[in-house]
């Protein structure tokens, strides 16, 4: 077990809020409740903040680090960062400029965490072919490995214009913290390895303890490689409340309505009460409960991965905002020195 606590932060998509009247709310107000969102992870002294990118009706977050932006004004112990940045459809050096730029306005509280995407609306909508979808990534996340070391470039590919000693700039105070997403891919878990990214294991579905073939996968790579240990983190959705009855009422038509919109693209099985109930139990992706149920879950994930870090996704559809905030607070003030205190004891017991 690491030595120093777990860190334990919030991801969101920006999935559109609901008013006190159980309306909609429009795009722009849940951008700013987001940000409003951030503002009181700080204050809980959660570690991490994740916004995400999507380019749907369902999320109203398409740019991330200018919501992250809004947010570093506002806070000053969180680290910021995306969940994910969709490197594939976009520039690297762009993206690196963004993130320098977002962390030189935090003091060096940015970080990125580059992924594939699990949408496709950002493919079409800025230009690039699906049947790229493999090398985009692959090539562009070279690129950005490349930038990271703040020196000049000299790089070539198929995919975007190539670069010849170039400079990119602002430079950062201390180098820009990054991490790979992953579904559940050992290639890609073998490309973060090798590209020196930490692992953020993506969870959306079964239990967290079928994810440790890929966190033993990834330190084994490390080590054959001659790098470092890096950290893994873990990503679930989830929502607390003071009861693990209000918690699942709460969530319920949020996840089921985000759940069945998707999954009908997707061919995914319709979410009924019983597939709910199963997905928030001990097997399930689903960390909603009330502070002492998500704790001994996040605990128990902690245990089965030996990850540094767990990302609460805390926004899974329509849940009102005032519901978001009092799950943000209850996460922070409660399961966090929850988390902690099971993880120490069962450290002292001798439990892994």
């Amino acid at each position: 077990m690491n030595d120093r606590p777990v860190e334990l932060g919030l991801d969101t998509f920006g999935d559109i809020s609901r008013g006190p009247d159980g309306s909609l709310q429009s795009d722009a107000q849940t951008i700013r409740n987001v940000v409003d969102q951030a503002v009181l992870a700080d204050q809980v002294g959660l570690s991490f903040f994740g916004v995400g990118e999507h380019h749907r009706k369902d999320f109203a977050v398409t740019s991330p680090e200018i919501v992250l932006a809004a947010a570093a004004a506002r806070t000053t112990d969180i680290h910021l960062g995306t969940a994910v940045t969709v490197l594939s459809s976009d520039d690297p050096v762009r993206v690196y400029e963004r993130f320098a730029t977002l962390d030189a306005v935090s003091n060096g509280r940015a970080e990125v965490i580059l992924g594939r995407g699990s949408f496709i609306e950002s493919f079409p909508l800025f230009g690039y072919d699906l049947r790229d979808y493999e090398q985009l990534f692959e090539e562009k996340l070279e690129l950005f490995s490349l930038l990271r070391d703040e020196k000049p470039v000299t790089w070539s590919g198929r995919t975007r214009a190539a670069l010849e000693d170039a400079d990119v700039y602002p430079k950062t105070e201390n180098g820009l913290k990054a991490w790979v997403g992953v579904g559940g891919s050992p290639e890609s878990v073998v490309r973060a390895a090798r590209y020196g990214y930490g692992l953020v294991l993506a969870i959306i579905g079964g239990s967290s303890a079928r994810f440790r073939p890929f966190a033993d996968l990834y330190r084994r790579s490390l080590d054959e490689l001659g790098r470092p240990q890096l950290p893994i983190s873990a990503h679930s959705p989830g929502h607390v409340a003071e009861t693990d009855q209000q918690a699942w009422e709460e969530a319920y038509e949020g996840v089921a309505d985000l759940n069945d919109t998707i999954g009908r693209e997707r061919g995914w099985p319709e979410c009924t009460r019983l597939r709910f109930q199963h997905d928030v139990g001990p097997e399930g992706a689903l960390y909603i409960g009330s502070p002492e149920t998500v704790a001994r879950k996040i605990a128990a994930t902690v245990r089965a991965l030996g990850n540094s870090r767990f990302q609460l996704k805390f926004a899974s559809g329509s849940i009102a905002h005032d519901r978001l905030l009092s799950s943000i607070e209850l996460y922070g003030t409660r399961v966090r020195p929850l988390v902690h205190e099971m993880l120490a004891d069962a450290e002292t017991a001798g439990i892994r």
